[in-house]
């Protein structure tokens, strides 16, 4: 029997300004990294808001309009292949944060980290929450930005470079993906830092 999802959680406390972060794009073979802070209203509620892997292309695009209306403040970075291969795809994936947390109209006073590790931005406390894309509702919201924000990327970029099925795999390691880099090479929008090779396993975040 299927355990129905009921509701996120609103908020972690009731004390500070909070803003949920996360990001989109770590695992993928192609294409920058994104990241987005979103800071909700404490009763905000929306009955599809969930992580962003668990729903549909058009339920995220939907809830990116109600996200960006509704919240008190967000904001979304990324941070491009060269310097993910300078720096390595961790670093890149809390700086691409840490951007989009700079650029917040209001500054928080606490944040809510998707996952287990992150590198401290100008002293404001936080807290690592694994799964928390799945808990939390500004993080959940934060998943989507990030989400929507680079899928929208990747698919110009696909304009330019057809044959890897960006449009529809978004740079992920897809068998589609793979047999076009066994044919045609890796392209300047490839992380050379990841020894791409096309028998590698498909990977998403």
């Amino acid at each position: 029997m299927l355990k129905l999802k009921l509701y996120m959680l609103p908020f972690f406390q009731k004390k500070y300004i909070e803003a949920g972060c996360d990001e989109a794009g770590r695992g993928c073979y192609a294409g920058p990294v994104y990241a987005a802070a979103v800071i909700l209203p404490k009763d905000f509620h929306h009955p599809q808001l969930n992580d962003s892997k668990q729903l549909s292309a058009t339920q995220r695009e939907v809830l990116r309009i109600i996200i960006e209306k509704e919240s008190i403040a967000y904001a979304v970075a990324s941070v491009d292949v060269i310097e993910i291969d300078s720096i390595n795809i961790l670093k890149a994936s809390f700086k691409a944060m840490h951007l989009a947390i700079e650029q917040l109209s209001i500054i928080p006073e606490l944040l809510l980290i998707d996952g287990n590790r992150f590198n401290t931005y100008k002293k404001i406390k936080y807290h690592c929450i694994v799964k928390g894309d799945a808990t939390y509702a500004s993080i959940a919201a934060a998943s989507i930005l990030a989400k929507t924000y680079r899928d929208e990327h990747m698919v110009q970029l696909h304009q330019q470079f057809p044959y890897y099925g960006w449009i529809k795999n978004k740079g992920y390691g897809t068998l589609e993906h793979r047999n076009a880099i066994e044919k045609y090479g890796l392209c300047e929008h490839h992380r050379k830092s990841f020894n791409i090779q096309p028998t590698h396993p498909l990977i998403i975040d």
